[in-house]
């Protein structure tokens, strides 16, 4: 029998990045792209490597491509992390594992290096798959902190737990970090919120990035820890935003939550070096008049549109600066 299980991207709504500093996010699923997981009982555990993760090319040029498309990366690590991880969970909650093997094959859709939270898809799909052929159960908010988990400490990857809550809980989901909170459950509050209450939303990616995420947060993490007022204050002004946000959604008060997302990227720009391209997507969204902020860390921007005109201006200037727009698929 071969198992599938699927991870989706995903797009920050609001409060992002202060999820890794005890703040709030509201994030949605992104369907229009996914992590695949195919595994099956073989008589030796194998994983089975994709194109990007073959190191052989047909010319020094094709190497380049793929080390600008992929990074020096490929997701056979993260499936090999997220194995390993697993198995240290069931020891440490004293669940035996029946004695099998497997083969596992990933396939992914979800654009790389763009912050659409690619590398925790493929993460979450694994312990997905993995947890349906050994049939073991983890509750829906335990999970996140696993993969989280995988990527902090196995793959020394900055990262904070709103991509994990959102890719397990999927539609839209109000997540607060509460620090007293989260020391002593290990995890967040998570409140799922009415797809059916989101305004008209875009997503658009640039299509020629390449960036590892987490090495744009390092800086203002090390600035956090160090006690930096500035950065401690803005990243809770930020927070703030996901919870009047939240209130804003509930009433359909889309104005609101138009200004709310454009203040969300306004803040960040404060403690945050932007890079050049992504300011790009954000001046450019916003001459349309849409609003405009991260989707993730960079290399994808989300916002609310009015109408089709809009939508068409959207795609029509955003793609003048090497970006696709499209309308995320939530449910």
């Amino acid at each position: 029998m071969i198992i599938e299980s699927r991870a989706y991207a995903r797009a920050g709504l609001l409060g992002n990045p202060s999820d890794g500093y005890f703040g709030k996010t509201i994030s949605i699923i992104v369907r229009n792209f996914g992590a695949h997981i195919s595994l099956y009982q073989s008589p030796e555990l194998r994983i089975e490597p994709q194109v990007q993760d073959i190191h052989q090319y047909k010319n020094i040029n094709d190497l380049v491509e793929s080390v600008n498309l992929h990074g020096y990366y490929g997701g056979d690590r993260l499936i090999k992390a997220a194995i390993k991880k697993f198995w240290d969970y069931c020891r440490a909650e004293d669940i035996r594992l029946e004695s099998k093997n497997f083969s596992i094959r990933y396939h992914s859709t979800i654009p790389r290096q763009v912050g659409l939270a690619g590398s925790s898809a493929i993460i979450t799909a694994t312990m997905k798959a993995l947890m349906k052929f050994y049939h073991v159960k983890i509750s829906d908010t335990n999970l996140p902190s696993l993969i989280l988990a995988t990527e902090v400490d196995e793959l020394g990857i900055s990262a904070g737990l709103q991509d994990r809550v959102i890719q397990v809980y999927e539609g839209c989901v109000y997540m607060d970090f509460n620090s007293e909170y989260m020391l002593s459950h290990n995890h967040g509050k998570y409140t799922r919120l009415d797809p059916e209450l989101l305004p008209k939303l875009y997503l658009a990616y640039r299509i020629d990035m390449s960036k590892e995420s987490g090495a744009v947060l390092n800086n203002i993490k090390v600035r956090y820890d160090n006690g930096d007022r500035f950065v401690i204050d803005t990243l809770e002004e930020i927070a703030s935003i996901a919870q009047k946000g939240k209130y804003a959604l509930q009433k359909r008060n889309y104005a609101e939550l138009h200004d709310l997302m454009n203040t969300n990227f306004n803040l960040r720009e404060k403690i945050m070096t932007i890079r050049p391209a992504d300011k790009d997507l954000i001046e450019t969204a916003r001459q349309c008049g849409a609003s405009a902020k991260f989707a993730g860390s960079g290399g994808s921007i989300i916002g609310i549109y009015h109408d089709d005109e809009m939508l068409n201006r959207l795609k029509v200037e955003l793609k003048k600066v090497r970006a696709r727009v499209i309308k995320p698929f939530i449910v």
